[in-house]
């Protein structure tokens, strides 16, 4: 009784801590939220199989992910200057509809058996650009589902990275199965079906939009778009945030390109084993995600930036020589985790020391950097594997992950000890007060850990 009643305690503890799900439209968020990711996933796994399938080929598989990639890179910095100006839900509601056309075309060719490699290029193509700027406006409009609340928006970004990864967890599962049993058109069409339930829970929201602050209205594109970048770039440890996020991504990206090559060829399985890889990567993110839920200091989510890119690279490493289902679903769990850490981590210290009328751009840079990077690692890792095979192909993308990680953790390292003061015009008890444990809050050590670390954070702002 005592197990359960402490099991108990604590749950309720952590329901309690979880501040975002107090406000209805983040709720309505969340719901439309999950059924789109799950749909997402089913839809990304049976695309890829589909072209292995049509082509039986890694590079072809490099190519589709690239092309599913690359649009983000090239239009995100821009989508991001407009998603500083629209209003966030009607625009929202528009693109995700285009995504739910874009799964429709795609199971109507697949299901009539028409469908070829080219058909797969062009419409991924279309969905990149469609993602470069769904993703700007979205991450820069749940400060308005929370009503600006900075405390509640540090648990949302955590529990958006949670339904993303318990939707990796359940996706490539029941992609596995829908595959095997009725094919990949229904699964385009089931995704089609989510991005609606997605389409009107943004609709449903009640959004106060006296609170909104829409901006570069009358002003160039471009200038406000240089006007991002400078901001970013004055901020040195945030230039090294979004460095290091793009290493990340960028290798991590052979591990999804690759992976229906090492299900088929080193580890002589199906769709069944692709699914489990994806679904143990969902495992391992997922767990890090719940981690996140609960608060952390800045000390702590500056410690998991800095460590997350030399786990992944362990992970990929490890995989590359790996021949047995086990380990590898073990490898694929870490990769997962560190990840998820890693991108989750970063998207909550750029969110917080943005300021609102560049929260879109910045926004659309951590996205070019999570997402517009991966057509390059999908490319790299897909010409590798065509020539060296898939197991080099990882083990240089893992290698490149370790030395990259350790190189900009020396130079962060270099940059704080060679400091001996803050800057002047930092007052950060706001900010460190969001990420303080309640036990902090009355401790004038974990006060003093708070401002060390956001003057860490500042060191070079201008």
């Amino acid at each position: 009784m005592g197990l359960l009643h402490d099991i108990a305690i604590r749950l309720k503890w952590y329901w309690h801590g979880q501040q975002a799900l107090r406000y209805r439209n983040y709720r309505l968020f969340i719901i439309g939220q999950l059924l789109s990711l799950i749909g997402t996933w089913i839809q990304r796994i049976a695309m890829m199989w589909l072209a292995y399938q049509l082509t039986h080929s890694a590079a072809w598989l490099g190519i589709v992910g690239f092309c599913e990639q690359i649009p983000i890179f090239i239009i995100a910095p821009f989508a991001g200057v407009f998603a500083d100006r629209w209003n966030k839900q009607k625009a929202l509601a528009r693109i995700e509809s285009l995504a739910m056309l874009q799964a429709a075309v795609l199971g109507l060719l697949t299901v009539w058996k028409i469908v070829n490699v080219w058909h797969i290029i062009a419409l991924s193509l279309f969905l990149g650009t469609v993602n470069a700027f769904e993703v700007p406006v979205r991450q820069s409009f749940v400060v308005e589902m929370v009503n600006r609340d900075k405390t509640a928006l540090v648990n949302a970004i955590a529990l958006n990275s949670t339904l993303f990864n318990l939707s990796r967890l359940i996706g490539p599962s029941v992609a596995g199965v829908l595959i095997a049993s009725v094919g990949e058109g229904w699964c385009f069409f089931i995704n089609a079906i989510s991005y609606a339930c997605v389409v009107i829970c943004v609709i449903l929201m009640q959004i106060t939009y006296d609170r909104l602050q829409r901006n570069g209205y009358g002003m160039k594109v471009l200038h406000q778009l240089k006007e991002g970048v400078d901001y970013v770039f004055h901020h040195e440890q945030m230039a090294r945030l979004l460095g290091l996020l793009a290493i990340v991504s960028f290798v991590n990206a052979s591990l999804r390109t690759l992976a229906p090559v090492f299900a088929k060829q080193i580890l002589h399985g199906g769709a069944t084993t692709f699914g489990l890889l994806m679904s143990a990567s969902g495992v391992g993110a997922m767990t890090g995600a719940l981690y996140l839920t609960n608060r952390k200091t800045l000390q702590t989510m500056l410690r998991i930036v800095s460590l997350t890119g030399i786990t992944l690279a362990a992970g990929m490493l490890v995989f590359a020589i790996s021949h047995v289902l086990w380990l590898s679903l073990l490898c694929m769990a870490i990769t997962g985790f560190a990840q998820m850490l890693h991108t989750a981590t970063t998207n909550t210290l750029l969110q917080i020391f943005t300021t609102d009328d560049k929260r879109g751009r910045v926004m659309s840079f951590y996205t070019v950097c999570l997402q517009g990077t991966m057509p390059f690692g999908s490319l790299a890792a897909g010409a590798i594997g065509g020539e060296l095979g898939a197991p080099w192909a990882v083990g240089i993308m893992g290698g490149f992950c370790l030395v990259g990680s350790l190189w900009l953790r020396h130079l962060s390292a270099h940059g704080a000890s060679g400091a001996t003061n803050g800057p002047e015009n930092v007052k950060p008890d706001a900010a460190a007060g969001l990420m303080a444990h309640p036990s902090e809050k009355s401790s004038a050590t974990g006060q003093t850990i708070r401002q060390k670390a956001m003057q860490w954070f500042h060191l070079h702002k201008n």
